[in-house]
């Protein structure tokens, strides 16, 4: 199963460059990464991107990081996934754009057609 992590352009640079990262400001506040499923990826870029260009969005392979990855209420109580540990470039199964849609929604995403 994949769970998706949204970054802008400067924290994917940093996570390539570095190799790994505590995440975004708000992961680093909290004390862990945050991640969406393919269902919730939608909602948290409507609620925490809107507008916002020079997204991507990550992949990663939640069997992978089974061992810190720990399944936690947020929203509406559904279980989101959150990594008790730096993320490593190694998670990441692949990266594409999150452009904003020009013409029928200016402030929502647009996904790509393969995500699981």
């Amino acid at each position: 199963m994949m769970i998706y992590k949204i970054f802008r352009q400067n924290e994917w640079a940093a996570l390539k460059q570095d190799g790994q990262t505590k995440g975004a400001p708000v992961d680093v506040a909290d004390g862990y990464v945050h991640f969406s499923t393919a269902e919730q990826a939608r909602e948290t870029a409507a609620k925490w991107f809107t507008g916002e260009t020079g997204l991507v969005l990550l992949a990663c392979d939640v069997d992978k990081m089974e061992a810190d990855i720990t399944w936690e209420p947020s929203r509406g109580g559904a279980l989101f996934p959150h990594l008790y540990r730096e993320l490593r470039l190694s998670d990441v199964v692949w990266d594409k754009p999150l452009p904003v849609s020009p013409q029928t929604h200016p402030d929502s995403h647009i996904f790509p057609e393969d995500m699981v």
